[in-house]
């Protein structure tokens, strides 16, 4: 049994001559809005209200920023407006002393374990913070 698998599904089909059914109604609803201006605004006012119905609807039309519908941006502009914001800061790393920079080399340090005794290591730990300390104070 044969099937036929549809091919150019991401291409909408033209309805009214060169346009698809979207860009008639965009088209076609910038033209009524336009004229329905026209015909309540005296003329030099109606114009500056046309003219950015029209730029509007041809837009929504025809324009595609980076391949995507003039709809999805309105859309997306509209929701970051509405939407609450999150700021990011970049956060500048603190001035470390000289103080501060002993004390972290003092933590950095890994004590190995070479006895079983927890005496004798806690006792040689103290005995290296104690020597590094005093080489840092005469630094």
């Amino acid at each position: 049994m044969r099937f036929e698998v549809p091919q150019f599904i991401e291409i909408e089909d033209k309805i009214f001559g060169p346009l698809t059914i979207k860009q008639f109604i965009y088209i076609a609803g910038g033209v009524g809005l336009s004229f329905a201006l026209f015909n309540f605004l005296p003329f030099f006012i109606a114009i500056i209200f046309i003219i950015p119905v029209m730029a509007l609807g041809v837009a929504l039309a025809f324009y595609k920023p980076q391949d995507r519908p003039f709809i999805n941006v309105l859309e997306s502009a509209f929701n970051y407006t509405k939407g609450s914001k999150l700021y990011v800061w970049k956060k500048e790393p603190k001035k470390i002393t000289k103080e501060e920079q002993a004390e972290k080399t003092v933590e950095q340090i890994v004590i190995p374990k070479l006895s079983d005794s927890k005496l004798s290591d806690l006792s040689w730990s103290l005995d290296i913070r104690e020597k590094l300390e005093d080489e840092m104070k005469n630094n």
